[in-house]
Parts: C-alpha cells; structure tokens; sequence
C-alpha cells in the first residue's frame, strides 16, 4: 500500500507546544563541530526537542582525534532510563557508540520501547572512523551492528566506507529482522565525484534510486554525516516516510554545508538552519543513475490559469469555447476503441486554438503520433515512458507530485510544470494522499522554480484562494463535466483564478 505522506509542507518547523522528542545517543565533540553538538543544531532547525545520551566522549579539534573513551554501559543506560521516564523519543538517532556494550544498551531500550507501544524510528549514523583517519571500531563492533542493532533499525545512513564494512551496497536489499527490508542512504559526500555531484543511494520501501545535487564547494564540512542522520530522525519523528526524511535531510545538510565556517585550522563544522526548505537550491533530484538534468521545453505560456482536465475530445471542444486555454484530456481506459482518434482530433483542436496548451494524460506514445503539445504523467507512470523521445520531440511534460520524494524525482527531469496534490478532498480516484492544503500548495509556488498546478478538490468555491497561493494554474475536473451549466462554471471558474491570481500580487 501506498504511504500516506505528512502533507504539511515548509510549514511544520514551527515551535510546537509539545514537539516531538528525538534521543541522540552519541559521542560529545570537545570541538563542538560534530556528535551531540552537531545533532542538537540539526534537530533544533527541524523544531523537534532533541535530548543527549553521552556514549562516548572525544577529545579532539578540528585537525584531528586525540583520544576517545567510552563511557560505561551503566552510566548509558541510566541516561536512557532517566530520559524514558519523563522524555519518551518518537525517534532515536545513534552516532558514535564506542563499545559493543553500549550498542546492546541502546538495543535494549529499542525493544523495551517498542514493546510499550511507542510507533519508535530507530535513525543508525554508524560512526566507525573519523575523517581525519581515526578508527572508531573494532571488528566485534562492526559484527555487532550488523547482527544486533541494523535488524532493529529503520534507516541506516553510512558513507561509502561504512557501508563496505557493513556489506551494504548500492543496489542490494538488505533484509533485516521482522519489518523487512532495512532502509539505507550510502552518502557519498566525502568522494570527490568527477561529475561534481554529491550523490547518496537510497533504498526504502517507496523509492531506490540516486539522491544527486551540485555539490557545494567547501572545505568545511565536519559534522555532515551526523547532521544528516539527525536531520533524518527529525523528519521520521514528525511523521515523514522514510523517503520523504532523507530528501529534507538531504536539503537540510546541504543547506548546513552553504552555511559552514572557519573554526581552527581544519575543517570547519557545518550549521543547521530553521529555512533550509525555503531554497530551490537545497532540493535534490532522485533518479535512477547520478546525472545532471536535461530540460524539457518550457511552456509557451507559464500562466496556465484554469486547467480543465476531461475525459472526452468533445469536453476539450467545450471547454476551449468557453475560454479556457489549458485543457487535459485523460482517458484512462488504454482499451477504449476511439482513444487514438480522439487524441488526433484533441490535438487538432488545441492546434486550431489561438493559445491552447493541450496535454494528453498516460498516453504518450499516441501523443508523440498526434503532435500534441504536451503529456502529463503520474509517478507509476514514469518507469514505462522514453522520456527521451519527449525531450527530443519538444512535447512539455507535467509531473503530478504528492509528497517530498516525488517532487525530487519529479524535479530531477526539469519537467515543464510540477502538479501538487491533492489540495482538498477529491473523488477523482482513490487516493492514498492526505489533503495538503493551502499552506503546502502556497509553499510550493514559492520554492519551486517553474510553474506548479494545484489539483485536487478544486471548484468554483475554492478555485480564488488557490489562485492567490501564487501557483500558476487550478487543475479542475468535476467542477466543469458535472456542472449544471459547463460553461457558465468555465466562465466563473476563469474569473475566481484572475482575481485570486490579482490577489497574490501575480498580476
């Protein structure tokens, strides 16, 4: 079954009167770039309370280790007991660990947990060197990990030399325990990859594939690997899937690292903050193989306005006589014996009215034969389509999006428009998505550099708020085929988006 995303959007790092609680259990950085320090910055930037279980203390600055020693297991575990009597974690992140008995500590408390009833995510950072070159563990903790703490975890978050030493690579499902198969990011911002991108393999129930973005030109970039597992376990605590948490963790270290400094002689640590998802610059593309994008071919007009989206050639006849010059015409039946004809007459239509922007949903094979203009897919669609035979054609795509790690993949492509939902309840089909509302779609119009459709629920009602968010289009389609009076709802639907629109400052 599909997951149902947490739909708020570029919202939700807002104080809470009671947010949720993440433990870090970890190693203390005397140089204060990355361990606990780092993780405190990182879950603070997601408005989650972050408390600290102390597992190993270093004394090192930002050139090297000097020593680490952990503590004992005793003294770990009474912090955990004093923290699960008043402060019960929605997520635990671990870092450096430093003893095998300090790893079947936290272990310990995983199941006790559990076995209360907490919905607990377990976030693994598996800390087993440092940068500079020191060893963090020894093979009977590496064992450890594999054989006790990865089967209890929900997303493990290794650089690539972490992953060979715990068998984990890209491309191989790695079953663990009872829940399945593990989720696992393989970071890879300490390789230098000559095409200059930072690129983590994910692999989790909703998405494998390539997390790939420019990648910044630092040298201070200590506490990156903790910052992205507490950014992480953040997301997991406010109710993210595991997809949708590592791609804001993926902005969030990003982010982190555009605002890292100088602090001593080495490498300076990266900085967590509140706005990270505020920046088209920090989101990332997911695609099957790192690369940079191709764009499709821009809209001839971005200001799609009302989007009438029918499922008969002669509603696309209607609703261009009424006025309305983005329409989509999806049929959904692939055995409907007239569907060929009538995406050649739709095309025709479009092609024969000044200003049309027709798009064909599905079928983009016919679409290509008919000369259309555009094709909108969804997700289930995109691993079936040469996407490469619409770039070269010029035909525009839109991309429905429903959550975080859509709009990454989505993203990754450069489509034409982006198309957000659903906005409010809709009953065009059974969707798994929770309403996003206004607030998200408002989010998206803002960071996302082209165009964004709100669909979902849209009717004359709602169609002038949704214009004022400052997307460029209203997706509708009940609103129009089940009307009363098609074209006087065409007529209203038009004038709602021009003063919503006139509202937002757009116009």
């Amino acid at each position: 079954m599909p997951v149902r995303a947490r739909p708020t959007f570029g919202t939700e790092f807002k104080a809470a009167s009671a947010p949720p609680v993440v433990w870090s259990v970890a190693g203390s950085d005397s140089g204060g770039g990355a361990g606990l320090q780092a993780d405190l910055k990182a879950l603070q930037a997601f408005g989650v309370h972050g408390c600290t279980a102390v597992a190993a203390i270093t004394a090192q600055n930002s050139q090297a280790v000097a020593r680490v020693e952990p503590v004992s297991a005793a003294l770990l575990d009474a912090q955990l007991a004093a923290l699960a009597e008043d402060m019960p974690p929605a997520a635990i992140k671990t870092g450096l660990l430093g003893s095998v008995d300090n790893l079947r500590v936290v272990c310990q408390w995983v199941d006790r947990l559990r076995a209360q009833g907490h919905a607990l995510a377990l976030v693994v950072d598996p800390v087993l060197g440092a940068t500079t070159g020191a060893a963090f563990a020894d093979e009977a903790l590496v064992q450890a990990y594999r054989e006790e703490l990865l089967p209890r975890t929900t997303l493990v978050t290794p650089n690539r030399a972490e992953a060979a030493r715990l068998g984990l690579h890209p491309g191989r499902p790695w079953q663990a325990g009872p829940a399945g198969q593990l989720a696992v990011v393989i970071t890879g911002g300490d390789d230098a990859a000559a095409d200059g991108l930072a690129s983590d393999w994910l692999a989790c129930a909703q998405a494998s594939a390539w997390l790939s973005m420019p990648r910044v030109d630092t040298r201070h970039h200590h506490g990156t690997g903790c910052t992205f597992a507490s950014s992480a376990a953040a997301a997991l605590a406010s109710g993210y899937c595991v997809a949708d948490a590592v791609v804001l963790a993926k902005m969030a270290t990003t982010h982190a690292l555009r605002h890292a400094y100088t602090a001593g002689q080495g490498a300076g640590p990266v900085c967590a903050q509140r706005d990270f998802a505020q920046h088209a610059n920090n989101l990332p593309g997911l695609q099957p193989a790192p690369a940079l994008p191709q764009p499709f071919s821009p809209l001839a007009n971005t200001a799609l306005g009302v989007y009438a989206v029918v499922d008969r050639v002669e509603w696309v006849a209607r609703v261009l006589a009424a006025g309305i010059r983005t329409v989509q015409l999806r049929i959904k039946d692939p055995t409907e014996p007239t569907l060929a004809q009538q995406i050649q007459a739709a095309a025709a239509l479009a092609r024969q009215t000044p200003g049309a922007q027709l798009f064909i949903n599905d079928h983009w094979q016919l679409a290509l034969e008919a000369g259309a203009y555009g094709v909108h897919l969804g997700q289930e669609d995109l691993d079936h389509v040469d996407l490469d035979a619409l770039r070269r054609a010029g035909v525009r795509l839109g991309l429905s999006t429903h959550s975080y790690w859509e709009v990454a993949r989505a993203w990754a492509l450069r489509p034409s428009y982006i198309a957000c939902g659903p906005v409010f309840e809709t009953q065009s089909k059974d969707m798994p998505w929770i309403p996003q509302g206004l607030d998200n779609l408002r989010y998206w119009a803002a960071v996302l550099p082209l165009p964004v459709v709100g669909i979902g629920g849209i009717g004359v009602a709602q169609v002038m708020e949704v214009a004022a968010t400052g997307v460029a289009s209203a997706a509708v389609i009940s609103a129009i085929t089940q009307a009363t009076d098609p074209e006087a709802a065409c007529q209203a639907l038009l004038a709602g988006f021009a003063q919503g629109a006139r509202n937002s400052g757009e116009y």
